[in-house]
Formats: structure tokens, sequence, C-alpha cells
């Protein structure tokens, strides 16, 4: 494991701190997002959790839109990445400088109230990626419904990145 790149992650990781404690009184969604790189030559380098929750406005109107059928819950599955470097904010509404399509993920419920979305996106170029957002939406501004920004984590061509997406609803309260 790139101990130098979770060293220089921490501040991204601790910037969920304050929700993390935040959720100790209070009930409300909880998000993480994973990633695997799956190199060219076969090796595999686990980055574990890059980033914790940034669920945007827009992603929580339409999840409340899916509460009274005007959007479809199963939908929030498609995955992106980007180069850009701004920290999230619940105010987004895309990400900062995407880079190739949005591909879908392959939805799972692993436990009890919690949802997960995986999805492998194929490089054909060399980046620096350093963010994902989940979206509701194959394509269309304005259909983020979570984002994420993380340290850099270079690809190369024939690289891939296995992103593992989860939404936990607590209960309680």
């Amino acid at each position: 494991m790139n101990l130098w790149w979770k060293i220089k992650n921490l501040r991204y990781r601790l910037r969920g701190v304050k929700q993390e404690i935040y959720r100790l009184v209070d009930v409300n969604l909880q998000s993480q997002y994973s990633i695997r790189v799956i190199k060219a030559d076969g090796r595999i380098i686990d980055y574990g959790v890059v980033s914790r929750q940034v669920i945007t406005t827009i992603g929580a109107d339409y999840l409340s839109d899916c509460c009274t059928g005007s959007g479809e819950p199963e939908n929030i599955n498609y995955h992106q990445y980007g180069t850009g470097t701004t920290p999230a904010a619940i105010g987004d509404t895309g990400l900062q400088t995407a880079t190739g399509s949005r591909s879908a993920g392959t939805q799972s419920n692993p436990s009890s109230r919690v949802y997960r979305s995986v999805a492998t996106i194929a490089f054909t170029s060399t980046l620096a990626i350093t963010e994902h957002g989940i979206f509701w939406a194959s394509s269309g501004a304005s259909t983020i419904f979570d984002h994420h920004v993380f340290s850099a984590i270079n690809v190369v061509n024939g690289d891939s990145i296995e992103g593992t997406y989860e939404l936990t609803f607590a209960d309680g309260g």
C-alpha cells in the first residue's frame, strides 16, 4: 500500500470527522467512497476509503422526490471521475473537471440499510484522478448525487479504477 498517498489524503478523510461526530447524536445518511486501482500489468493497489459524504443539495432533493414517485432511487448508480481539485461542497451540481463518460455500477445491498454501487472504469490516457461523482442519470448537468474529492491517484493507459460507493441509512431517532 502507498503509505505516502494515505498521509497526503488524510486531510480529505479528516474533513468528515465533524460529520462523524455529529452522527453520534443525530440520524442521517452516511456515504463513503473506496478505490482499488487495477494496473495494466494486473497488480491491484487498494486505497481503501478515500472520501466520506458530500451528498449534494440537488442529490438530497432528488432522494426526497423519489419518496413521492417523482424520481427513481435505483437510478443513483452512474459513476464518473474527474481531475478537479476544488473541495466538494453541498452546492455542487457536477464534477469540476469530468473525464470520460459515466458508467453504470453493479448495485447490491451488502447488509441491512446499506446501498452499494461498484463500477470499474478503464482509462486510455495518463491522468491524475482527484474526484468522483455518483449521478442519477447517464448524462446531463445537475444530476450529481454525491461528490468526492481526494489526493491524486495517477492512472495510465490500460489502468482501471474499481470504485465502491456505499450509502448507509441510519435508523433510530
